[in-house]
């Protein structure tokens, strides 16, 4: 059995881009991002089962964004403000459009919406939520940003006939 990585990702890993892609640049096709997400998926489901794949998919998506708080959004700024650089990020990298549908500031309870979701939109229907990613995601730019733990979970979702993906956030208890 070959050694276990102590591998850790951190931002700079991502590398540079228009260095190592000077003519094809920083950007591919949904469908190719696709192809990595769902064969990884189908890998980790066949290994450990379709419970301990999700999971294993939602924390990948927590570490991501956190990462991705850190590096690229501001968080000294009011919630409004932050959420508003959020939108701008996520549809400024083609990654979804999200619209915020409650904010319960008192509490920290959220509840987001993202439509041409990355992960999902234009699936075939499964009756299966399936954007565990996104769930872990939203949790970790959450959590950098509040300097609290959450939960997020998703609702609604393109997989289940949905036309949109509907989250879910809270404070973990």
């Amino acid at each position: 059995m070959p050694a276990i990585s102590k591998y850790t990702f951190k931002w700079s890993d991502i590398g540079d881009i228009s260095l190592g892609r000077p003519n094809l640049g920083n950007t591919t096709s949904v469908a190719v991002y696709r192809l990595m997400q769902y064969t990884m998926k189908s890998v980790l489901n066949k290994r450990f089962g379709a419970e301990m794949a999700n999971e294993m998919f939602n924390e990948s998506g927590r570490l991501a964004g956190e990462e991705f708080c850190k590096n690229m959004l501001d968080c000294t700024q009011p919630f409004h403000l932050f959420i508003a650089q959020l939108q701008e990020q996520l549809t400024a990298l083609n990654i979804g459009s999200l619209r915020v549908e409650k904010t319960d500031l008192e509490n920290l309870n959220f509840v987001f919406v993202i439509t041409e979701d990355l992960d999902c939109s234009g699936l075939p229907i499964t009756n299966e939520t399936v954007c565990n990613y996104d769930e872990g995601f939203l949790a970790g730019v959450l959590s950098v940003y509040t300097n609290k733990d959450f939960d997020v979970r998703e609702i609604d979702c393109w997989s289940k006939g949905d036309r949109v993906c509907r989250f879910t956030a809270k404070l973990k208890e």
